[in-house]
């Protein structure tokens, strides 16, 4: 097996891009994928999400800490495609880290979260340069701005959705709502799909956004 990358970026802290990482990766591995995560991030929130998870029902994707890398995170993960089907690589918010070029470097595909305000919009700018930077040197690459923590009835979410498309990378068709189970999912070290029926409906945006993910990747649904 040689394995699909995905680099989850942006520059903005608090744009939900482990939540993204750990909730796509377990929803992947659910559909009986081999999957890593690779924690790029030195705070570790994947690692300890992981680590979080009871002995008898272990999170349902591998995960990996090689933030030491940094610039050379490429190098890393390029050792490790042959033993996976996809390989996610939860890049650090730090607008001066190498670790997203690096990431992008080696990726099929770039995931942007980024949640509907002005100042996360403003943070995305750097990041898409850096993408479109790499995409030079990785032809291959593809990205996708991917909304996060919508509240779609409000004014803000709207006229944030009314720009995105001119913002120079495709968005989504998926967006996660703001929702209280995705912060309940960490503290047990699971997924959503974990939490029983007060996550269904979250669970359903779960699989939606990973049906998009892997029709991209050209990945078994």
């Amino acid at each position: 097996m040689t394995a699909k990358i995905i680099a989850v970026v942006n520059q903005k802290g608090g744009s939900g891009k482990t939540t993204v990482s750990m909730q796509l990766a377990g929803a992947i591995a659910r559909r009986g994928n081999k999957v890593l995560v690779v924690d790029a991030d030195p705070q570790g929130t994947a690692t300890r999400w992981a680590a979080s998870a009871e002995d008898d029902a272990p999170f349902p994707a591998s995960v990996v800490g090689l933030s030491a890398a940094s610039g050379k995170v490429h190098r890393e993960v390029k050792k490790l495609i042959d033993d996976y089907d996809c390989i996610i690589i939860d890049c650090p918010p730090a607008a001066d880290s190498p670790v997203p070029q690096s990431a992008l470097l080696i990726a099929d595909l770039a995931l942007v979260p980024i949640i509907p305000s002005p100042l996360d919009m403003w943070a995305a700018v750097g990041i898409r340069q850096v993408i479109q930077n790499v995409s030079d040197i990785n032809e291959t690459l593809q990205a996708r701005l991917m909304m996060n923590q919508c509240q779609p009835n409000t004014t803000l979410a709207q006229e944030t959705l009314e720009v995105l498309p001119e913002f120079g990378i495709v968005l989504a068709q998926t967006q996660l709502r703001h929702r209280q189970v995705y912060r309940q999912a960490a503290v047990f070290g699971q997924t959503v799909h974990s939490l029983g029926s007060k996550a269904s409906a979250a669970v359903e945006e779960i699989e939606k956004l990973t049906d998009e993910v892997l029709d991209i990747l050209r990945m078994k649904k």
